[in-house]
């Protein structure tokens, strides 16, 4: 089995260490957990290449664009890994996304291309691999869909039960029909995701369910291949910029931390600046970057629903990876990531809203001289454009409140004759 010795648990707040294989999401002292590795023994030994080596494995858990790097996301045994296998997700070059936005070149990294269509499913492998380990039947998270899906899907694969808290009526169809359809205990709270999130950490403290919310330090691991794989697409060449949507913040909080353990390897030269996009209605990151003050939970209110977070349990490692990185944070509107997700989807990518606020972002920071045009810029999408139909269908048919559809691309109503139908193919 693997040796335990190879990673310890250390508070980001008050630095308490703890063994790597203790059932625990938080310190002693409330503050999170980071897993720490060894990384002394993996210098010289581990680079590049190695993990270069494993690109098109067939077989094995090396198929999996999170198990490639298994030395700096978690050194399990192969019998505990649970993969699907997830990542290998595409990195598009987007020119016409880039003229929107004001720069020279923009590459969009697709986590919607994951199996349950959204990047959860990079910290899923990894947090449902170590419940394996530990021993745990049953696993739990709160979640605005994105995260009940893929939990839902890979508890299902790995034989546990899976309950899933949800804000009832506030969750898109396409994810909660995952969910259901996975098997997942489904419960429906009155209240929002910061509710369902206090909710099911009693209910995991007082039963003994195994919480899989990006509070859990071995999600952050899993998703800190994000940050690899961007850099493995682009010939471990950094990138100037990856900008990408902040709602849990655990996104921003492992690529932070996954570069930083690359350059310490000196497997990188340089970390790239990270920018955080947060829709305007649920900004709690943005008031507190701009303050300067501790950060005070919002009311959430955004059509973006997968950040629609006014709470986030990674704050910490958050603030803590921005400044390490250079990073800023920026603040856009529902009518911003809107306009910007239809861009997105007509050159063909396609991405639900909140990925959108990614390049609503990219084309605010370059109109206020943050971002230069000629800068190398990665954004990252997180979910793909099915998780949320309703709205792409409400935004074309200009039905959403509040929402002026700029780029809309409305269904005509034909008749069922040929004239009808070249009429309606002239239109417009």
């Amino acid at each position: 089995m693997s040796d335990p010795v190879l990673w310890e648990l250390v508070c980001v707040r008050c630095a308490a260490r703890y063994p790597g294989l203790e059932v625990r999401t938080l310190c002693g002292c409330g503050g999170t957990l980071d897993v720490v590795h060894a990384l002394e023994r993996l210098k010289g030994v581990v680079t590049a290449q190695t993990f270069d080596d494993r690109l098109g494995a067939r077989q094995g858990v090396y198929r999996s664009g999170v198990w490639r790097f298994r030395e700096l996301i978690l050194p399990l045994d192969d019998a505990s890994i649970v993969t699907k296998p997830e990542g290998n997700t595409n990195l598009y070059e987007a020119p016409r996304v880039a003229s929107y936005v004001g720069l020279d070149a923009l590459w969009l990294k697709h986590e919607g291309e994951n199996p349950t269509g959204s990047f959860k499913d990079r910290g899923m492998t990894c947090g449902i691999s170590m419940a394996r380990r530990l021993g745990m039947e049953r696993v739990a998270v709160a979640s605005t869909g994105n995260t009940s899906a893929s939990a839902a899907s890979y508890a299902a694969q790995a034989g546990m039960e899976a309950i899933v808290f949800v804000p009832e009526g506030k969750i898109a169809y396409g994810k909660l029909s995952q969910a259901l359809a996975y098997g997942a205990r489904t419960l429906q709270i009155d209240g929002d995701f910061d509710a369902a999130m206090a909710l099911v950490q009693q209910i995991c403290a007082a039963e003994g369910i195994y919480l899989l919310n990006s509070i859990n330090p071995f999600r952050i691991e899993g998703q800190k291949a994000i940050g690899f794989e961007v850099l493995q697409d682009m010939g471990w060449q950094v990138p100037d910029w990856i900008v990408l949507p902040g709602g849990n913040l655990g996104n921003n909080a492992a690529l932070s931390k996954g570069m930083g353990e690359l350059l310490e390897l000196g497997i990188i030269d340089r970390l790239p600046r990270i920018a955080v996009v947060q829709a305007a209605g649920a900004n709690p990151l943005y008031r507190a970057w701009v303050s300067g003050e501790p950060m005070s939970p919002v009311k959430a209110e955004t059509l973006a629903t997968a950040i629609k977070i006014g709470d986030p349990v990674s704050f910490d490692k958050s603030m803590r990876g921005l400044r390490a990185c250079g990073g800023v944070v920026c603040e856009v509107s529902d009518q911003a990531i809107m306009d910007a997700k239809a861009q997105v989807d007509a050159s063909g990518i396609g991405a639900e809203p909140a990925s959108c606020a990614t390049v609503a972002g990219i084309r605010q920071l370059v109109q206020a001289g943050v971002i230069p045009a000629e800068a190398r810029v990665c954004g990252v999408l997180t979910g793909h454009l099915l998780k949320d139909p309703d709205t792409v269908v409400s935004y074309h048919r200009g039905s959403l409140d509040g929402i002026a559809s700029t780029w809309a691309n409305a269904p005509i109503s034909v008749g069922s004759g040929i004239e009808s139908a070249l009429l309606g193919m002239r239109r417009g």
